[in-house]
């Protein structure tokens, strides 16, 4: 059971955009959508083979308040931690594994290149 207590972290929820340079072209990037309290709980690693190199990686389990900004995250986003910087790539939609519909939670990637 989550209680608001272990949110400890604050992440910073982005989501893939694109911007244009004037010049007709498109770079891609990251937008800024909103920063909340998320408690992370690390899960097994691994290594994955990322431009012919070894990579070590580390799944986290993230949880948020369930509220209308988190209910929009999807896979693709990121979340950036605001104090470190770690970056975790977001891999599944959100589920509410404790189904009392106070909380979200998202399986994530970090180690990645992302």
């Amino acid at each position: 059971m989550t209680v608001a207590g272990q949110l400890r972290h604050r992440l910073r929820f982005e989501a893939p955009a694109t911007k244009a340079d004037g010049a007709g072209n498109f770079e891609a990037g990251w937008q800024e959508e909103f920063t909340v309290s998320a408690r992370l709980q690390p899960r097994y690693g691994g290594e994955a083979v990322i431009a012919s190199r070894l990579t070590g990686t580390q799944p986290v389990l993230i949880t948020v308040r369930r509220s209308s900004q988190s209910r929009r995250i999807i896979s693709g986003w990121r979340a950036v931690d605001a104090h470190t910087g770690v970056v975790y790539a977001i891999s599944s939609p959100a589920a509410d594994m404790e189904q009392d519909g106070a909380f979200l939670e998202f399986i994530a990637t970090t180690g990645r290149g992302d």
